[in-house]
């Protein structure tokens, strides 16, 4: 089960990459579509909301918003739960920070769209989450070396006096 956290802690760094990639995806296009002359208007949003997208790379906004939303969630819940069973000291304490970390990331990325300031702390708090949960599973992977290089009730002391 150790190793389930850990991948698991792993996978949720990975998710915050991927978050931060199909974003700048979509605003490059984004950037691209209106560099071209395309206008992001009332009309425009009444289009894509209609299921008609202004340009290609606006499905990693889809993605964004459904992984952000959906998957991280799930993820940061397995986790916790995992953790539990984990046998890794502190560990639930971890995947609990890793989960409220997803849980603001989704405040602030909802009421970023009505105070801009708060979609600039959904970017800083993508990078702590991204710490936080890489962290998370290089404790159990560091542990786990140490536990494998020296026998349990083993200490330098005793080691010294046989």
């Amino acid at each position: 089960m150790r190793q389930v956290f850990r991948t698991l802690a792993y996978v949720i760094a990975v998710g915050v990459i991927f978050q931060a990639a199909v974003m700048v995806y979509a605003v490059a296009g984004l950037g691209i579509y209106i560099e071209e002359g395309g206008v992001v208007d009332a009309a425009a949003m009444e289009q894509a909301q209609a299921g008609q997208p202004m340009f290609p790379e606006e499905i990693g906004f889809m993605l964004h918003g459904m992984n952000g939303m959906m998957v991280m969630p799930v993820l940061a819940l397995l986790l916790l739960i995992a953790s539990f069973f984990s046998r890794v000291r502190g560990a639930w304490k971890w995947a609990l920070g890793v989960l409220v970390l997803v849980a603001l990331q989704i405040v602030l990325g909802l009421a970023g769209h009505s105070v801009s300031f708060l979609g600039a702390l959904h970017g800083v708090n993508a990078l702590i989450l991204f710490s936080v949960a890489l962290y998370t599973g290089w404790r159990v992977a560091s542990r786990g070396r140490a536990t494998r290089e020296e026998p349990v009730g083993s200490s330098a002391g005793e080691r010294l006096s046989s």
